[in-house]
């Protein structure tokens, strides 16, 4: 079976009046640059939404989260790791253990492209234990799935190395992707030239956060956005609580989108945004009531849209 033909099978199709038409689970043809290089697709947000029902029923199908060491977790990882065997990645599973308890990620490597020269994106892919966690962190996790997807549904030959990943334990102080790290060799770190992380990218009363920890990659994501006649801020309140720090660390460079937690939005950034001043960016914050009812689809199409132009073009 072709890479496009696994696809459409893995994912089904979506049509939205307000994105350019779609075939079976594609993103849009992609446009071409002035200079000839190969734009990111538009990603059908609906796309990312279906997979986000999906990890919702399969939370609710296994007493009702994804956390670390629950069966909806694993059920999880292993969800997603169907579509992208399906889709012609080569998938790893890795497993660590946490207080006894083994916990995995998922590694999926497109094939081809620099081996010396990697652009990585991940998200952690466990909830709490009080709930299915959709915004934290399902958002992220289909964002960066679909967006994998898509480079498979484009055939995309990229100059450098394209590796995806979903970390368990994160919720638990970044276990999984500190355990990522620890196991690579210092040249292997020295192949990754840039980790972009995804935290929590449909917050119900959004903000638009970009990483500041890396100058060119944070432009890579503020002159896009700017583009889009959307401004961004630093994403000071995630310094050091997502797995980017972890790659940090280890000095390599790191970027990467967050909508906000638990914080509350303050006036000017409501001014700014468009939000609601002295309520949280995500009232649901690690409660119960992080379901599909808890997702900004706006934030969540900007965001995954933004992921995949930075994944398009850095890899280029």
């Amino acid at each position: 079976m072709s890479r496009r033909a696994a696809l459409a099978a893995a994912t089904g199709t979506a049509l939205a009046a307000s994105l350019l038409t779609v075939a079976g689970a594609q993103a849009s043809s992609p446009e071409t640059s002035a200079a000839g290089a190969v734009a990111a697709p538009d990603i059908p947000v609906e796309n990312v939404q279906r997979h986000l029902e999906e990890l919702q029923a399969v939370a609710e199908a296994n007493g009702g989260n994804r956390a670390h060491g629950q069966p909806g977790y694993r059920a999880s990882l292993d969800h997603i790791k169907e579509k992208l065997d399906a889709a012609g990645f080569e998938t790893t599973v890795e497993e660590f253990d946490q207080a006894g308890t083994t916990g995995y990620n998922l590694i999926a490597d497109w094939p081809g492209g620099d081996a010396d020269d990697v652009v990585m994106a991940g998200a952690h892919l466990d909830s709490v234990r009080s709930g299915a966690g959709m915004n934290d962190n399902g958002t992220g996790s289909a964002a960066i799935l679909e967006v994998a997807l898509a480079v498979a549904a484009g055939d995309l030959q990229p100059a450098k190395h394209l590796r995806f990943a979903w970390w368990g334990a994160e919720e638990l102080g970044l276990v999984g992707s500190r355990n990522h790290v620890a196991g690579l060799s210092e040249a292997e770190r020295g192949q990754i030239g840039a980790y972009l992380n995804f935290d929590m990218i449909g917050s119900p009363n959004p903000g638009y956060f970009v990483y500041d920890d890396d100058a060119p990659l944070e432009k890579v994501f503020t002159e896009w956005f700017a583009a889009k006649g959307v401004e961004t801020a630093p994403a000071t309140e995630s310094d050091g609580r997502s797995d980017h720090a972890s790659f940090q660390e280890a000095g390599i460079p790191v970027g990467g989108l967050f909508t906000g937690a638990g914080e509350t939005m303050t006036q000017a950034q409501a001014d700014k945004w468009g939000g609601t001043a002295g309520e949280p960016f995500d009232k649901c914050y690690h409660t119960a009531c992080d379901d599909m009812s808890n997702i900004n689809s706006t934030a969540l199409d900007l965001n995954t849209d933004a992921l995949a132009h930075a994944v398009w073009e850095l890899s280029s």
